[in-house]
């Protein structure tokens, strides 16, 4: 097991290397961050996307807290680990793709998740990819889901004025300085239980995505 998690925090850091920007942190997220950002999941919420799984901390912690493989869709855009977690986790549904694009796939023959897992490193992102990213998180959701989102920073990653855009809102769960480096997690859902739209920001924001 000790050599599993080496192996693993190498993998990560070698991944973290080639790409700083997209991988969100040089070692794996811990086991403390990973209890706390599953903490409010039960085999009970039904389907849950995950975002961003990298090495599957999150995802081993959602299967301990009774979430079936089968209903987990892990989107991954690295290549490498993506293979690894589907030879993993074989009966989950693992997606090689940008989670910007979350929206253009059906993941669960047509069931709502009912959360949203996510361990991208959202504050290196645009702000566009960040909208694209929650409007298809939402649409995957049933109207009482949230996504939950961990940050290093003092404050939720998603700003209070993309928040407002998309008729969110955002409230820290708590945080833990067991994790390498200290981490808080949001809970990050809807303000009134309707669908939410695309908005239009400046034209000096980045280009929208794909």
């Amino acid at each position: 097991m000790k050599q599993h998690l080496m192996a693993e925090t190498f993998g990560f850091f070698h991944a973290w290397l080639r790409n700083p920007l997209r991988v969100a942190a040089i070692a794996p997220s811990g086991q403390a961050l990973a209890s706390l950002i599953t903490s409010e999941i039960s085999h009970d919420t039904g389907p849950v996307i995950e975002l961003g799984p990298g090495t599957g901390a999150f995802t081993r912690a959602l299967i301990a807290r009774g979430v079936r493989q089968e209903d987990l869709a892990l989107i991954e855009f690295g290549s490498e680990f993506a293979t690894a977690l589907h030879l993993q986790y074989p009966r989950a549904r693992t997606l090689w793709m940008d989670a910007a694009r979350l929206r253009m796939v059906d993941l669960f023959d047509g069931r709502p998740a009912g959360a949203v897992v996510s361990g991208l490193p959202v504050l290196s992102m645009p702000p566009r990819k960040v909208i694209a990213i929650l409007i298809g998180a939402f649409r995957k959701m049933r109207p009482d889901g949230a996504v939950y989102q961990f940050t290093y920073g003092p404050r939720c990653p998603v700003p209070p004025r993309l928040l407002d855009h998309l008729g969110l809102e955002a409230e820290r769960i708590g945080g833990t300085l067991a994790n390498l480096p200290p981490a808080a997690v949001y809970r990050i859902r809807r303000r009134h239980p309707a669908p939410i739209h695309p908005v239009r920001l400046s034209s000096r924001q980045p280009a929208p995505v794909g």
